[in-house]
């Protein structure tokens, strides 16, 4: 049975957390909001974690989870071959609704779906977000809808949608932003726009002026 928490008052977010984290240590999902939609989360190194995540969502393995972190610092152990024009965005816009797509350390042994060698990862702005990244460490966290479903901005919406799938709601109230985040790829010869949302292409390009917008 799934549980609840309101994370506006104190004692809640409080609770709400530590019950949170310790699900995510048992491999269990949880919900929790972000500064773009909610996202449905789980340990991003436990593989059967990811797997319930995708199947919760109804999501093949062709549409690998995103993970967030708590933290830029965090990318140091988790990819390769970063740009300085993705460290300049980093500086730019995170925490925000940024997702970077790069190269993955060879050494990590997670399995996210087919990402064929690259994660996206993203910093999120939400303060119970990133409460609960920086005791869980890096997480797969997806928009908590059923796929071909809009991502829910608000607790209700994605609580009916996945129901005691997940173990944990952590009810942050509504969310800041309508659309998911921008997604850059960094994996090629120039940085690539792979999806318009909470930043614009405008923003984006008065860092990185070659971005590419297909």
């Amino acid at each position: 049975m799934a549980v609840r928490y309101d994370c506006s008052m104190a004692s809640g977010r409080a609770d709400g957390l530590h019950a949170a984290a310790l699900a995510v240590g048992r491999g269990e999902l949880v919900v929790l909001p972000t500064d773009t939609v909610y996202g449905i989360g789980a340990d991003a190194f436990d593989r059967d974690a990811v797997e319930r995540l995708l199947e919760a969502k109804g999501r093949g393995r062709a549409m690998p989870s995103p993970v967030l972190v708590a933290s830029a610092d965090a990318l140091h152990q988790l990819v390769t071959d970063f740009s300085e024009q993705g460290w300049a965005l980093v500086e730019a816009f995170w925490p925000g609704g940024l997702t970077l797509v790069a190269r993955h350390q060879p050494s990590l042994t997670w399995d996210l779906g087919e990402t064929h060698g690259t994660v996206a990862v993203r910093m999120p702005s939400d303060p119970v977000a990133l409460e609960l990244l920086t005791a869980t460490g890096p997480m797969a966290v997806s928009s908590a809808n059923l796929t071909g479903h809009p991502s829910p901005q608000d607790c209700d919406a994605a609580q009916g949608m996945l129901g005691d799938s997940v173990a944990v709601y952590l009810d942050g109230g509504p969310t800041e932003a309508a659309v998911a985040s921008s997604i850059v790829d960094l994996t090629g010869p120039v940085p690539v726009l792979k999806r318009a949302g909470a930043i614009s292409a405008d923003r984006l390009r008065k860092v990185v002026p070659d971005l590419l917008v297909p």
